[in-house]
């Protein structure tokens, strides 16, 4: 990594780390904060729909001003879904909903970022206050392991970082299995069959 980037990346981590703050600050009345998170495959049309969905659920909330509020965040959530034709490569993360300011004033906020190395979480909440539990992962140990898993059908090579795991190569092999068949030639088709496997390991 260049130090221009390892410059960007902790630049990245700062703004992270105060935006938690800020969000894990933030409180609102009822259950009208929204916390939103895609993993990079996730589809928008499927978040959407489910937002849909909760439109419908939440319409039937008795408390009036409770209403309206989860109302207002779901729409606000679904309107700025609208400016995404797809998930970024690192997934997407969307916080809404009416906050109440130090004054006791109530704000609306709406906060939508492309984390700076990929989320894999999938998450959706409403409750008085915002959910930054995976955005605090991100933040934990960037080392990279390197594994091998195998066994008699093949073997996988992969990488894992912090939740992240990435399957670098993978192929299966067929080898011989052991049978009770051969008569005289049983210890021959064993030497063979190890030989084979011994091969494929090394």
């Amino acid at each position: 990594m260049s130090e221009g980037q390892e410059t960007d990346k902790n630049i990245e981590i700062w703004k992270i780390k105060k935006l938690i703050k800020a969000l894990e600050a933030a409180r609102g009345n009822g259950t009208s904060m929204i916390s939103l998170i895609m993993p990079p495959r996730d589809q928008i049309s499927r978040v959407t729909k489910m937002l849909g969905d909760e439109f419908g659920t939440a319409s039937n909330i008795k408390s009036r001003v409770n209403r309206q509020s989860v109302l207002g965040a779901i729409t606000s959530a679904q309107q700025r879904l609208k400016l995404y034709n797809k998930v970024p490569p690192n997934g997407l993360v969307l916080y809404t909903g009416t906050i109440v300011t130090d004054d006791g004033k109530e704000k609306k906020a709406t906060i939508d970022f492309e984390p700076f190395k990929p989320i894999n979480a999938s998450l959706y909440l409403c409750d008085n206050k915002f959910h930054t539990e995976a955005l605090n992962e991100l933040l934990e140990s960037d080392d990279k392991f390197g594994f091998i898993i195998m066994d008699g059908n093949g073997t996988l090579f992969g990488t894992l970082s912090g939740n992240t795991r990435e399957v670098l190569h993978k192929f299966t092999v067929d080898l011989p299995k052991k049978h009770g068949r051969g008569g005289q030639s049983a210890l021959r088709f064993a030497r063979l069959r190890m030989e084979k496997r011994h091969n494929y390991v090394r």
